[in-house]
């Protein structure tokens, strides 16, 4: 499949620059990995992000979760967002497969753990999920923990986005769906940081999306009306968005900055609807949390609070450009009803759109 991303039309999204992969994995130490199935009626995978190469749970990461709305069935986000912290790989998945998925992070992170010469009692699994309900048969419920090691034995720094992994059942705004990333490199105080966005997208209705501002949906509805084509007249789904970022900040300012990636959200048209799932869950690689001494008392560094406009610029930045890399990297699908999901890559540099 030729997986093109929003650039090769010509489109630049914003003003900051991106790391080399232009890809979550631009952040030192992040790395994303896919298991798919897509044969017969099972269109469906798991995306994985791991945060680092060494073991999260025994130096936990700095971390925050927002649910800009609550329509979704994830798993772990209380822990986060009480502790501050991120002790699992983050996995994406598909509504029916959250529990089948959160057990298979459990029996890695002991095995892992145990490597160590660490029992685990307790354990946050994270992960996350969109339903891909329309094309998958999602009651099969295909993913599981064999399905769940191939995902993580696949993490590399360059992966692919579109149908693929968590995003291979999907749709977006009417149109195919799927994995899509991005990243933004900033300069803050003489120094040089990354923040980076994946997102599972499935959210939106035709008319209201928008390609780097141009409404181009409300000319596309038509088009997929004539053409007897999927589309989608009601915001409704859910995206997962997960944010990586170098930058030495508190949980609280994570959560500030996680606030922000509803604005890139809403930059491609969507005005988050009733049924629809709006979930981020976000990680620094900075200010590590060492659970394996025993002192009482941890410093960190952090930004100071003005420092963080451009952090929420340039978040909102990457997660437009990674929604629309979802869709244009995707190729089309049928639906389980026999309707047609076409790529935006279809229509994308055509002068009738």
């Amino acid at each position: 499949m030729n997986r093109k991303r929003i650039r090769e039309f010509g489109y630049v999204i914003g003003k900051y620059p991106t790391g080399v992969k232009n890809k979550i994995t631009d952040v030192p130490g992040v790395r994303v990995g896919h298991w798919t199935v897509d044969e017969g009626q099972q269109h469906t995978g798991i995306t994985v992000v791991l945060p680092g190469e060494d073991n999260p749970f025994l130096k936990k990461y700095t971390a925050s979760g927002y649910v800009h709305n609550g329509f979704g069935k994830t798993c772990g986000l209380i822990q986060v967002e009480e502790l501050g912290t991120l002790e699992t790989p983050i996995a994406l998945t598909n509504t029916l497969n959250v529990g089948k998925v959160a057990d298979a992070l459990v029996s890695y992170m002991v095995e892992e753990t145990r490597r160590e010469g660490v029992e685990i009692s307790s354990l946050n699994p994270v992960v996350g999920e969109c339903n891909d309900s329309r094309i998958n048969r999602i009651q099969d419920r295909a993913a599981g923990e064999q399905e769940l090691r191939a995902a993580i034995a696949a993490a590399a720094m360059d992966f692919e986005e579109g149908n693929v992994g968590a995003g291979t059942g999907t749709i977006c705004y009417g149109l195919k769906g799927g994995i899509g990333s991005s990243s933004r490199i900033l300069k803050i105080g003489g120094r040089t940081y990354t923040v980076g966005i994946l997102v599972q997208t499935n959210f939106g209705a035709t008319e209201d999306l928008r390609v780097d501002g141009d409404p181009v949906g409300r000319r596309l509805r038509e088009k997929l009306r004539q053409s007897g084509s999927g589309s989608s007249a009601d915001d409704r789904g859910s995206i997962m968005t997960v944010l990586a970022t170098d930058l030495p900040v508190t949980e609280r300012q994570l959560y500030r900055i996680l606030r922000r990636c509803g604005v890139g959200i809403a930059r491609t048209g969507a005005y988050t609807g009733h049924g629809s799932g709006e979930v981020m869950i976000g990680f620094t690689t900075a200010n590590r949390v060492d659970t394996t001494g025993n002192q009482m008392v941890e410093s960190c560094l952090r930004l100071r609070e003005e420092a963080l406009n451009p952090v929420f610029d340039a978040t909102a930045e990457a997660v437009e450009e990674a929604i629309l890399n979802s869709m244009t990297a995707a190729g089309p699908a049928r639906g389980l009803d026999g309707a047609w999901y076409r790529s935006l890559s279809e229509f994308l540099g055509k002068e009738e759109l």
